[in-house]
């Protein structure tokens, strides 16, 4: 499992040095005006998306217990319906993209960038549409747990996306360039992950011919409640720009959304736990070995948890100067802002988004989380909208922490019920020594801070370095000491073992 994990968290890593390469290059190649719109027609046509219905979830969940009984024909019966589902789900998506298009005009987008912005939503929109039959070799590779393969697949498109960024937007700094290049990553995606299926699982066929009815129903009664439930994510992640550029106008959308991609990426690795526990939960249920899944819940929720502490600390205290450095000094006030906000709240949601929403939705128990998370984001879009002209951006950033703080607490409970634990049981094992271990990392980063006023690139990079440290220190002599599900000095000994064969 630390394999798949680990894998998925390269993926991250790769994706997040990507981000820090591309987003100052980026917003100084397309000017503010130009960022702020790529961001709006990159949330519209997110927005498309939701049109998969909750399919991908569903076709791995089936796909993984059909590959775990090793029976070959309802698997195909699953790769052909949702096949099928996602062709028909690609023209829907042309046919509202059509439509949502007058939403665009809308904004108050600059006169000089009308024509290419319209010309970069029609394509963002035909790769949208395009990506929904794309989800398939992802869902078949997930359901045979080979994490590894598709995640080297991920990391060489996340090398490409950077390359062809760098180079067409030298050459023709514009939207439209954008655009094109998630196309072609697109391409590039679906024919090598499919090449890679057909090398090492022959018995998966796709052919429409294998589209099965009863098999649709199945995927339906599941997919509606993972519908709802993308849907509560894109408001709480995904609206906030929305609600920026129609209130606090266009120039203001990357301050918020500097912030935002450092929590989003930070999420992306905690939730890459998540990619392998939902279909784990599934095998585990299907065996019925619950005693391991719930060992799983426990062990790897104070792995999220200790994983978010890490990083947190150092966005929440250095994250501000480390935005004016990456970025623009003028970013270092608004967009420092509202990470400290949104990271604040991450310290309880993230842990649940990455472990315990995924064990209920791998269990089949997805009804209670969804409507939890839709209500969290359907209040994300009111308190945003009441307290964006009041407050600013940091009543945005309000308008998110606040549902996703509620949200946790409701999902954690679920999955303790579920699990036949305590919350008090919960809280017990993953928070004190986290807790506890994270002070001195605190005393650490505000000597870095208010100490020696480290400002400059390689003094926030020897600040992170030796926090690492710290917290490497202080999480294996203390936070995983007599742990009962980490056998910590077993690692520490098989990691010593391979060092002196190395």
């Amino acid at each position: 499992m630390l394999r798949n994990i680990g894998s998925t968290w390269a993926v991250t890593l790769a994706t997040i040095a990507a981000t820090y390469v591309l987003t100052p290059f980026v917003i100084h190649s397309l000017g503010a005006d130009g960022y702020g719109t790529w961001t709006l027609i990159t949330a519209l046509t997110g927005y498309i998306n939701l049109l998969a219905l909750g399919v991908p979830m569903a076709c791995v969940r089936y796909l993984t217990g059909h590959v775990a009984k090793g029976d070959s024909p309802q698997m195909n019966k699953v790769i052909g319906s949702c096949a099928g589902l996602y062709l028909v789900m690609g023209a829907a998506a042309l046919v509202i993209g059509a439509a949502l298009s007058a939403l665009l005009l809308a904004y108050r987008i600059p006169p000089a960038l009308q024509a290419q912005a319209g010309l970069a939503y029609g394509l963002m929109v035909l790769q949208v549409s395009a990506g929904f039959i794309g989800l398939l070799p992802e869902g078949i590779l997930f359901a045979h747990l080979d994490f590894v393969g598709r995640n080297a697949v991920r990391i060489v498109g996340v090398v490409l996306r950077l390359s062809l960024t760098v180079a067409l937007l030298k050459l023709y700094p514009s939207l439209v360039a954008l655009a094109l290049i998630y196309i072609v990553c697109l391409l590039f995606d679906f024919g090598v992950s499919w090449l890679l299926i057909r090398r090492r699982y022959p018995s998966v066929r796709l052919s429409l011919a294998d589209f099965d009815r009863p098999t649709v129903r199945c995927i339906f009664s599941f997919s509606v409640y993972v519908l709802l439930l993308q849907a509560g994510a894109r408001l709480a992640f995904e609206t906030d720009a929305l609600v920026i550029g129609a209130f606090l106008g266009v120039r203001e959308v990357p301050y918020y959304v500097v912030a935002n991609s450092l929590i989003v990426y930070l999420m992306d690795f905690v939730v890459a736990i998540a990619a392998v526990v939902s279909p784990m939960a599934t095998k585990l249920s299907t065996e019925g070995r619950l005693d391991e899944l719930r060992e799983i819940f426990l062990k790897w929720s104070k792995v999220a948890l200790s994983l978010t502490v890490m990083a947190g600390l150092f966005l929440i205290v250095l994250g501000p100067r480390f935005i004016a450095q990456w970025i623009d000094p003028s970013f270092e006030r608004p967009a420092g802002q509202v990470l400290q906000i949104l990271m604040a709240s991450s310290f309880l949601f993230l842990p649940v988004r990455g472990v315990a929403l995924p064990i209920l939705m791998g269990l089949g128990k997805p009804k209670a989380p969804t409507i939890a998370f839709l209500v969290a984001g359907g209040l994300n879009l009111l308190l945003s909208i009441g307290l964006a002209r009041p407050l600013g951006l940091a009543g945005v950033a309000l308008g998110t922490a606040i549902p996703n703080v509620l949200f946790a607490l409701v999902v954690l409970v679920l999955t303790c019920r579920e699990l036949g634990t305590s919350v008090a049981h919960y809280v017990g094992y993953v928070v004190p020594r986290a807790a506890m271990g994270a002070v001195p990392v605190i005393v650490l980063l505000l000597w870095f801070k208010l100490g020696l006023q480290v400002r400059a690139l390689p003094g926030l990079v020897v600040a992170g370095a030796a926090m690492v440290v710290l917290f490497g220190l202080t999480w294996v002599f203390y936070v995983y000491r007599g742990d009962p599900y980490v056998d910590m000095k077993s690692h520490l000994a098989r990691f010593g073992l391979r060092r002196m064969r190395a």
